[in-house]
């Protein structure tokens, strides 16, 4: 007789999420559910705009002319020390936006500086989950969201 499991047995065989942090507990709408991509890219926008500013300011740029690398290295530096000190850089405040872990607890220091890392890298941000957690966030083990 074959005998094959009547429901999924590890978390990647999941059905995807109804909305957005579903399995992660989180309510669908409203504080403490997943931040939307809307919010998200404001944010980002917010992070980047302010990381060129003071790459311009301290190496002596321009604002059309400086140097790609270092804003990188900048706004990399910015996530890992806002979202390690306060939970949130300034675009994330902004627009109303934290970082928790999966399990609702503060990201401590190990987790930002993962999660901005790989962002920095750019494609695990541009690849997520239906939970709206970049792979940034899930190898970091956290996800943002609203305040």
């Amino acid at each position: 007789m074959n005998s094959t499991p009547s429901g999924p047995t590890t978390f990647g065989q999941l059905p995807p999420s109804t909305w957005p942090g579903e399995r992660l507990g989180l309510p669908r709408l409203g504080p403490h559910s997943v931040g939307r991509v809307g919010r998200r890219i404001a944010a980002l926008v917010i992070d980047w705009a302010i990381a060129v500013g003071l790459t311009c300011l301290i190496w002596g740029y321009t604002l059309l002319n400086y140097d790609g690398f270092v804003v990188l290295g900048v706004f990399v530096l910015l996530q890992a020390v806002q979202l390690a000190a306060f939970g949130a850089s300034i675009g994330h405040w902004l627009v109303g936006l934290r970082l928790i872990t999966i399990t609702g607890e503060r990201a401590g220091l190990w987790r930002p500086i993962v999660r901005s890392v790989l962002l920095g890298l750019a494609v695990p941000a541009l690849v997520w989950d239906s939970d709206q957690r970049g792979f940034h966030d899930k190898i970091a083990g956290t996800v943002l969201i609203r305040r």
